[in-house]
């Protein structure tokens, strides 16, 4: 007797990103039965369609990213796991997306067989979390919480770096993208750094990411 095959939620602000893990998914016998772009969309999916995986990105549209929505998908106590999967390798979101009760942590550049082996994985209860990320998860400095309110202090460049920052790009991968000096780009990381209060950039891309909206300033 075949059994039934894994039931997937696919949540992801990218429309492609969702279309093509899709087709990947359903071609290796998964069965997708639902798609979000946001948080909401996803707590409210996960209640229609009780999947057996959540495939959830860190950062989504509107105001709930991938960590708050995941706490939340958690504390109703539903038997759906939440696997992250998303381009975001900074230690404090690994630890977040634990801390928020994800099952696994998982990179978009994984190989298709890790990936499907991970959500096999956290369907069956156990988790899939990379070594590497772990250990660097394990080493970086306890995130401080601060006052989100101090974005509100940012400049509009500011903005758009502690944005790019997120994303995990470099000060000279930043320079490049805003047609700005490495030096320019350093200048002000350690202006918005001071102004938001935390200690390093991975803080602040932390805070960013869970209270500034997805995307760069107009």
């Amino acid at each position: 007797m075949t059994a039934d095959p894994l039931r997937i939620l696919i949540v992801d602000d990218h429309a492609l990103a969702r279309e093509g893990l899709k087709a990947v998914l359903t071609s290796s016998g998964f069965s997708v039965v639902g798609e979000a772009a946001d948080g909401p969309a996803a707590i409210a999916l996960t209640e229609a369609l009780c999947p057996d995986v959540v495939l959830m990105d860190v950062r989504l549209k509107g105001d709930m990213d991938g960590l708050e929505a995941t706490r939340r998908i958690v504390a109703l106590g539903l038997s759906a796991r939440v696997l992250m999967l998303t381009l975001h390798d900074l230690p404090a979101y690994v630890r977040e997306a634990l801390a928020a009760g994800a099952a696994g942590y998982v990179l978009k550049d994984t190989a298709i067989d890790d990936l499907q082996a991970a959500i096999v994985r956290v369907a069956q209860g156990q988790t899939a979390l990379p070594l590497d990320l772990v250990s660097a998860a394990m080493r970086a400095p306890e995130p401080v919480e601060r006052d989100p309110a101090a974005l509100s202090s940012l400049t509009g460049r500011e903005r758009e770096i502690v944005h790019l920052i997120a994303e995990g790009m470099t000060n000279k991968e930043i320079g490049r993208s805003l047609g700005i000096s490495p030096a320019t780009v350093k200048a002000h990381v350690e202006r918005l750094i001071a102004k938001l209060g935390v200690t390093d950039r991975t803080q602040a891309a932390v805070l960013a990411s869970r209270h500034l909206p997805a995307g760069r300033e107009a």
